[in-house]
């Protein structure tokens, strides 16, 4: 078997192991902080607000909560996991070894993906005891799952490469990535914005990402779904590349 095959099979062992051995750390909080999402703003407010879309407003929050776990939980994992190594000295090991950067880079972004998409499959799951599903288009759902969660497993990892401490790799999901994802349409719909404020959202990327996925499931969207759909893949690259280069220059690993 080549030696990269063997390699990347090491590195993808290694981080499904470790985010399942603590399974209850991180499968099981995203389930319950989920399923109180659907009670509180689903069941006791949702029950107070008309219909967006022709659907109730349960049903039109689902595919953002399912987008919101999957690319948060893909995100701690890589920020989490890399960090880890960088911390404990063991990615020197991997950069001086004669296994390719992108190797590394494959490793930690699918690793990071399968436990984003592993949580977003557990909340559909979850959200079924609270309302029936639509699934419209299956290609653009499976697409923007396994899109959103290797652009969330990159910016985790560049987050984790510029870390030079632990608290470091909380600060960009607390002062960026929250506020965006509660501007980015998960729980309203940018229609009933005043038309300023669409037109700004529309270059909020978390935004284009939730409501594409949103017209997988439901067949609905406030934007354009090549756009949005043009601009996530336009991100994924960006972001593979200046992590393939940050990895070959060893920015922030080598001391």
């Amino acid at each position: 078997m080549n030696k990269n095959v063997v390699a990347l099979q090491t590195i993808l062992i290694k981080e499904i192991t470790r985010f399942m051995r603590i399974w209850s750390q991180t499968l099981l909080p995203p389930a319950i902080t989920m399923a109180l999402y659907f009670i509180i703003f689903g069941k006791l407010i949702g029950s107070q607000i008309r219909n967006i879309n022709d659907y109730s407003y349960m049903q039109y929050i689902v595919p953002g909560l399912v987008m919101m776990s999957i690319m948060t939980n893909a995100y701690a994992n890589t920020s989490a996991s890399f960090f880890g190594a960088k911390f404990s000295k063991s990615v020197e090991e991997m950069l001086v070894s004669s296994m390719p950067s992108y190797i590394i880079l494959l490793g930690y972004m699918i690793g990071g993906s399968l436990r984003g998409i592993l949580v977003g499959v557990i909340v559909i799951f979850i959200s079924l005891f609270f309302t029936h599903l639509h699934f419209v288009h299956i290609s653009v759902i499976v697409i923007m799952a396994i899109l959103s969660s290797m652009i969330f497993s990159l910016g985790g990892l560049i987050n984790a490469i510029f870390a030079k401490k632990f608290d470091d790799i909380s600060f960009i999901p607390t002062f960026v990535l929250t506020p965006l994802t509660y501007l980015g349409g998960v729980f309203y719909s940018i229609s009933q914005l005043p038309s300023f404020w669409q037109k700004i959202s529309i270059f909020n990327p978390i935004l284009n990402i939730v409501d594409t996925f949103r017209y997988g499931m439901l067949g609905v969207t406030d934007i354009n779904v090549y756009f949005g759909f043009s601009l996530t893949c336009g991100l994924f690259i960006i972001l593979f590349i200046w992590s393939l280069v940050l990895l070959q220059r060893g920015t922030g690993l080598r001391t």
